[in-house]
């Protein structure tokens, strides 16, 4: 993905609301890689945003709104990798790596 490609993407309506939460919760954000990239108790979650009107009755992100490109990436990727809607998901996938890493250290940021 060049850095053009990025220049060029559309921001997701709640992105910036998220990235706000995120920040006053005490995280790092990094937008500019598909779409945030977050520093959270010394590990790093990347984040695909969806806006609210790309979910389903059940609250799901729709599959057909998920670019072919993020379908790869979603799948192949042997790293963490989320695609969210909201800023619970994002905090559940925090509380989720802390569970499971339980014995790192915790230096930034807090659950609410």
């Amino acid at each position: 993905m060049s850095y053009k490609h990025r220049l060029d993407a559309k921001k997701d309506g709640n992105e910036n609301q998220i990235v706000k939460d995120l920040k006053e919760l005490g995280y790092s954000v990094q937008t500019d890689v598909d779409d945030i990239l977050i520093g959270a108790h010394g590990f790093n979650i990347w984040i695909e945003l969806k806006d609210e009107r790309a979910l389903d009755k059940n609250g799901n992100v729709r599959e057909s709104e998920i670019k072919l490109s993020q379908k790869t990436l979603r799948d192949t990727w042997t790293g963490q990798y989320n695609i969210c809607s909201n800023l619970d998901q994002i905090l559940e996938i925090i509380r989720s790596h802390l569970k499971r890493h339980s014995n790192c250290e915790k230096p930034a940021g807090r659950i609410r």
